[in-house]
């Protein structure tokens, strides 16, 4: 399968909503596994900003890949981005789109400091 990593030095990116896990079949609900590690997979929608163009992309990431909190607006920084073509056939129609992958999305907001009583 063809693999094409993206660059994000230039780009601002940050999150559109929170992580979900990703699900591998609706039916029963089973939740996708990365299938080096075995670590289950997120989906995180992000909105990312470059050269004056903004995109939703959902980007699918192993679960110890995130780092620090991830609420709506978040600023954040990916690892290892890439896009995956892909086409299928269901019932005679075709599809074909774009998937995306990352090694990592870390929060760039520092965590919270423990409240002082």
């Amino acid at each position: 399968m063809r693999q094409i990593p993206v660059d994000t030095s230039a780009a601002m990116v940050m999150i559109a909503q929170p992580p979900q896990p990703k699900i591998r079949d609706r039916k029963t609900g089973e939740i996708a596994v990365d299938l080096e590690t075995g670590a289950q997979l997120a989906t995180v929608d992000v909105v990312f900003l470059m050269a004056g163009v903004a995109d939703v992309l959902s980007v699918a990431v192993p679960q110890p890949g995130l780092t620090g909190e991830f609420v709506m607006g978040t600023p954040v920084a990916i690892t290892g981005l890439i896009a995956r073509p892909w086409e299928n056939e269901f019932n005679g129609q075709k599809r074909h789109g774009i998937s995306f992958r990352a090694a990592a999305i870390t929060s760039l907001v520092p965590a919270s400091a423990p409240a002082q009583a």
